[in-house]
């Protein structure tokens, strides 16, 4: 089995989860690769999502040894049998301890930026991790949870090593485990996209999925089939938030997306995303939270069916994408008559370009987050919407191939390297970087111009 990236780990995760959403579950996931795929099972069983933050204790001579666990909440987890044969001292044990614990809340209250942690007293909680290798951290989660006064636990993982998946089914009430194969050498293996999840990552994850559970908890209850027809006929004046999931038909093909617009939104930005990606993308969707959060909609959709995407020479057809990009606008415009924006990445920013560079283009700004304008050739100085280049300092193709198209956009263009940051942005404090820039760019161009 392989996953594309965490994201659509966690889809596939959550629908072999699907029988516990009747016992209100709450998914924990393990920081920080664990969290991306535990939204995903959050939002798919309508849970709430928490972090489990744990710290293994180390023997001091040989740190790979755990001799037990630390938890919040004072929860200890000790191997006697493991303290014994190593002759530590009490000594020992505080040091090694001490050391942890301060690194435990310091990474608890970075990660939930002053939310609570939630009580898991007598709930059923899902401890998630993006795979297992050996498997003791995530066996120290589970020990941990259930000090914390789970009623049950399950550990849901998408892969791991047939021996360490044999351990913790004798360690859980229930595991979950879609792939145990038998060539196992490292959980990245089974991933397209395995990227490092960043401390950012994991703030923006956690506050999305706790303002989803605020909204969901103050709601009289689930619409039914005739109002969400309603809903999905406009968002224009809308005085509630509106979040969903859409069907959208573009030259032909119909596409699925999320569209997510705060009460009195003037604009909305739609985001392409790039080879390898999909509208799950925890990169874009970092970006998607940060201008939700300024007051901006956007749209996150699909342009390549699942079976399209199969074939990676697709995601390279720039002029399919943006065809699709431009019908996929047609139809927002039914729906939401204020300025509309794109946010594109890699290949995606291309399509972008190429979408807005068409005569009849109403596009209000265009942001590119380590984009491929190259790959819009000629069209480039058709574009009118004022566009933003955003890049990593440590990109230097990349850098080149958007210094070319700089010179060769004839509307309103900057040009920004972030220093330290690679392709994919995944450095402390990057990917927020390019939040910002994006948020600031497209409220300069399409919130300014909406207001009367």
């Amino acid at each position: 089995m392989l996953f594309t990236d965490r994201a659509d780990a966690g889809h596939r995760l959550a629908e072999s989860l699907g029988h516990l959403r009747g016992e209100e579950p709450v998914v924990l996931g393990l920081p920080r690769g664990g969290v991306p795929v535990a939204f995903e099972v959050a939002r798919a069983l309508g849970a709430p999502l928490d972090v489990i933050v744990v710290r293994k204790l180390g023997v001091p001579y040989q740190r790979e040894l755990g001799f037990g666990a630390i938890g919040e909440g004072g929860v200890r987890v000790i191997s006697d049998d493991i303290v014994r044969r190593g002759r530590l001292d009490q000594a020992d044990l505080a040091s090694v301890e001490h050391a942890e614990a301060a690194e435990l809340t310091r990474q608890a209250e970075r990660f939930r930026a002053g939310r609570r942690r939630l009580d898991l007293t007598g709930r059923t909680a899902i401890v998630v991790d993006d795979g297992i290798a050996t498997g003791a951290t995530a066996a120290a989660a589970c020990q941990v949870v259930r000090a914390q006064g789970a009623a049950r636990v399950v550990l849901a993982v998408p892969v791991a090593p047939p021996d360490a998946a044999e351990r913790l089914r004798g360690a859980t009430d229930e595991f979950v485990c879609l792939s145990t194969p038998f060539a196992f050498s490292a959980v990245g293996e089974w991933y397209q996209d395995f990227s490092q999840t960043p401390d950012d990552e994991v703030v923006s994850l956690l506050a999305q999925a706790s303002t989803a559970q605020a909204s969901t908890a103050g709601a009289s209850g689930a619409r039914t089939a005739a109002e969400t027809a309603v809903a999905e006929e406009t968002v224009v004046g809308k005085e509630t938030d509106v979040a969903e999931e859409v069907a959208i038909d573009a030259a032909g093909v119909r596409l699925t997306g999320d569209l997510t617009v705060p009460a009195g939104a003037l604009a909305v930005v739609m985001f392409a995303h790039g080879s390898g990606s999909s509208r799950h993308s925890p990169r874009n969707r970092l970006v998607a939270a940060a201008l939700n959060e300024a007051g901006l909609g956007t749209l996150l959709f699909d342009l390549l069916t699942p079976a399209e995407e199969a074939h990676r020479s697709n995601v390279f057809d720039t002029e399919t994408l943006a065809e699709r990009l431009a019908d996929a606008t047609g139809w927002l415009r039914g729906r939401f008559t204020g300025p509309i924006g794109y946010f594109g990445a890699s290949t995606g920013a291309a399509a972008a370009l190429r979408a807005a560079a068409t005569p009849d283009a109403d596009v209000g700004a265009v942001v590119s987050r380590g984009g491929r304008p190259d790959l819009a050739g000629p069209l480039l100085p058709a574009v009118r919407a004022p566009t933003l280049l955003i890049v990593g300092g440590n990109d230097p193709l990349v850098i080149d191939l958007n210094r070319e198209a700089e010179a060769a956009l004839r509307a309103e263009t900057r040009l920004e390297i972030i220093p330290g940051a690679t392709h994919l942005f995944e450095e402390h404090g990057a990917l927020q970087q390019v939040a910002d820039l994006a948020r600031d760019w497209f409220v300069s161009h399409l919130v300014t111009t909406a207001r009367p």
